[in-house]
């Protein structure tokens, strides 16, 4: 007997944890990886060489700094980081964003700096 289809709430997901810039894995989607991030202050600057890395804003507001300027992301708004250029997401406050990319990627772009994706 399978499973019944269940939606997944992101804003039950949400509600389970607290951390900040510790990215946690809510579904899959043809070998990616869909999670929901809590963010607060500067993260560090980074590239993914090989990926593009994407962002929504579901709360909050989130500026993605580039070399070449600043994208502000408010609920709603979401930026796509073409792959190898570098970036650095920040927020004032509080914000959450839901990133979508491929299985296993980094999100500082090092595995040995990056942090670790748990399955909520």
């Amino acid at each position: 007997m399978s499973k019944a289809p269940v939606a997944i709430n992101l804003r039950d997901k949400l509600a389970l944890f607290q951390d900040h810039w510790s990215p946690k894995i809510i579904g899959d989607f043809n070998g990616h990886d869909v999670m929901l991030v809590k963010i607060k202050g500067e993260f560090t600057w980074h590239a993914h060489p090989d990926t593009d890395d994407f962002f929504l804003v579901l709360d909050g507001q989130v500026t993605i700094q580039l070399r070449d300027g600043n994208v502000t992301l408010n609920p709603g708004e979401l930026y796509v980081v073409p792959k190898g250029v570098e970036h650095c997401p920040m927020a004032a406050e509080e914000a959450s964003i839901l990133l979508i990319e491929p299985a296993g990627t980094p999100n500082t772009g090092d595995a040995a700096t990056a942090a670790r994706k748990d399955r909520i």
